[in-house]
């Protein structure tokens, strides 16, 4: 059996590269789907990971990095939609994101993967769609594929300090080699070495669906903070609220409230980029502003309509990217992985599913980026959509069920309880009541530059039938390239998950002479592991330090070695401590 061919651009469509998915190995004990889905034959090869590296103490180790290096900053928020001064946005009060968008270019079409934070962000930090690595399924916990990596291991690997302040929500548990520093106890890109570039990401909560309706307590504290002119007027929202939510003075409520937390997140973006400048930092960092999904309103966040995947995402570097400009072109938050390991000059692995924005390696705009929507909390859904520059596709996979299945923490909303209720009673027009249809249509269609709100399905148009035809196919050739492991139910996908979560094998150690004096020689049986170490002298320990080639030789003065493994979704090794002499 051959795999079939596509034209998506990054397809993953060759025996190599589906060899190593999970759809291989869950599909040799489970069934394949021919006519959606093609598994080659698993790989059954165990391999032994044999790095050598230089070792020195930490600040020696640093003096050899290429200082051409451009440090990175990602700022990244929750739960918005591009509503924002610079986007257009009547109703927002954002200078700090307005001036930053004036510094450097606004992407007016960027999308995410998925309507939430935790399957969005686990396609963020590993470059690739989640339903390729099982995933989609919000509130689960995987084992990826060997050789899938949380990509800012390839950043450490040529000297970059980096630092993730504070929120992970992978899917899995970040591993111990992913970050140099994570949480909250540490200073983000001030911890470094001197003259040592930095990876560095903030996320910023405030604007949380959650916090849309956290009481009027919490809420004054957020005013506080603000100016008059930020503070957003209920009676003034209904001009901007969107024609699918119900009017209501609870809705508005809601509307005005996310538009103050916006506010509130703009003021701390100014505090993050006044501490980039205080530091003289800001002339050679890209900086990167996205939002992890759209809106935490009602019909936004956790669906693939553009209300839940038009993102904003700014960047800023100076020399580098035009000032004030503007690009047009679709891109997919999978894309801000590749680009970052391209800036930072790593060559993207070739199992990501991104492409490069910026740089000397730019890459050509695709034809449509996508979008999947599985079980949502305690819900099940499957959709699929592909979007294009102008239009938005939808599959639904299971039509039988209404859009409004229940899902306890969204229905805490007040607008939502309001626009059950008016549904109810019968109240609702036709754009409102779209939401409560059942069965669903099997395809949707939306003209986005027409239609922003995607509330006329196009998908029965004569007019528009090519257009439909043509967005079916890509989609259907996407799950295939990719290997959507949606198409298997989320029971049996997880009992063959589980089966390969194992305790990473503690790392073999040895010590050997070289020409340059000692080095060391460490390897782990568990295929994908990554090896991270620390050293001490003088009784001082040194910080734990990814293996890569930039390390091999042993630093005269150090007596004593901690090494262990690690791999995403598994425990970690135990640590294997050698003296030296």
């Amino acid at each position: 059996m051959t795999p079939p061919t596509s034209s998506y651009k990054n397809s993953a469509c060759n025996q190599q590269k589906l060899n190593r998915s999970w759809a291989t190995i869950v599909a040799r004990e489970c069934f394949c789907f021919d006519c959606v889905l093609w598994f080659g034959s698993p790989v059954k090869t165990t391999l032994i990971f044999a790095l050598t590296f230089l070792f020195s103490l930490f600040a020696q180790w640093v003096s050899a990095i290429d200082e051409t290096r451009p440090n990175i900053l990602w700022i990244s928020c929750e739960d918005i939609s591009p509503n924002l001064g610079c986007y257009g946005d009547s109703y927002a009060r954002t200078p700090n994101l307005d001036a930053l968008a004036k510094q450097g270019v606004r992407f007016d079409r960027a999308f995410t993967h998925s309507g939430v934070c935790a399957i969005l962000r686990s396609g963020v930090i590993t470059g690739v769609y989640p339903v390729s690595i099982g995933s989609q399924h919000m509130r689960s916990r995987i084992v990826t594929p060997p050789h899938i990596k949380c990509f800012p291991e390839y950043l450490r690997g040529v000297g970059y300090y980096c630092t993730n302040r504070s929120k992970t929500d992978y899917q899995f548990e970040p591993p111990f080699t992913a970050w140099d520093r994570q949480g909250n106890k540490h200073n983000d890109w001030r911890g470094r070495a001197d003259d040592q570039p930095f990876f560095s990401v903030i996320n910023l909560t405030v604007c949380h669906e959650s916090q849309i309706r956290h009481g009027e307590e919490r809420h004054a504290q957020i005013k506080k903070k603000l100016a008059a002119n930020q503070i957003h007027d209920p009676d003034q929202a209904a001009e901007t609220l969107p024609p699918y939510i119900p009017n209501t003075p609870e809705a508005r409520k809601n509307w005005a409230w996310y538009h103050d937390n916006i506010s509130e997140m703009d003021r701390q973006v100014g505090q993050i980029l006044q501490k980039l400048e205080d530091d003289g930092l800001a002339e050679n960092t890209l900086v990167v502003f996205w939002s992890d999904h759209g809106q935490g309103m009602p019909r936004g966040k956790r669906w693939i309509y553009d209300s839940g995947t038009h993102v904003p995402v700014i960047m800023r570097w100076p020399g580098k990217l035009e000032k004030q400009s503007v690009r047009k072109d679709i891109v997919t938050l999978i894309d801000l992985t590749a680009t970052t390991l391209s800036v930072a000059g790593v060559e993207p692995p070739e199992y990501t599913h991104g492409r490069v924005l910026i740089g000397e390696k730019k890459e050509p705009e695709p034809d449509y980026v996508f979008a999947h929507r599985d079980r949502m909390d305690e819900s099940y859904e499957l959709q699929r959509s592909a979007r294009s520059r102008n239009f938005r596709y939808i599959r639904n996979y299971e039509p039988e069920k209404t859009y409004a299945q229940g899902i306890e923490y969204m229905d805490k909303m007040p607008a939502m309880k309001q626009w059950r209720r008016l549904h109810a009673e019968g109240k609702l027009t036709a754009a409102q009541g779209h939401w409560f249809a059942k069965p669903k249509p099997i395809e949707e269609l939306y003209d986005c530059e027409n239609d922003p709100h995607n509330v006329h399905n196009l998908a029965n148009d004569p007019n528009h039938a090519s257009t439909l035809s043509k967005m079916r196919k890509a989609t259907e050739d996407w799950q295939i390239d990719v290997g959507d492991l949606g198409m298997i139910s989320e029971p049996v996908l997880m009992e063959r998950i589980e089966k390969l979560r194992v305790k990473v094998a503690a790392p073999e150690l040895r010590v050997e002479a070289s020409d340059d004096g000692l080095r060391i020689v460490a390897a782990s049986a568990t295929e994908g592991a990554s090896i991270t170490y620390r050293s001490q002298a003088n009784g001082t320990w040194s910080p734990w330090i990814l293996y890569s080639e930039a390390n091999r030789q042993l630093q005269i003065g150090s007596d004593l070695i901690e090494v262990k493994a690690c791999r995403i979704g598994c425990k970690d090794s135990a640590t294997v401590r050698k003296k030296i002499n």
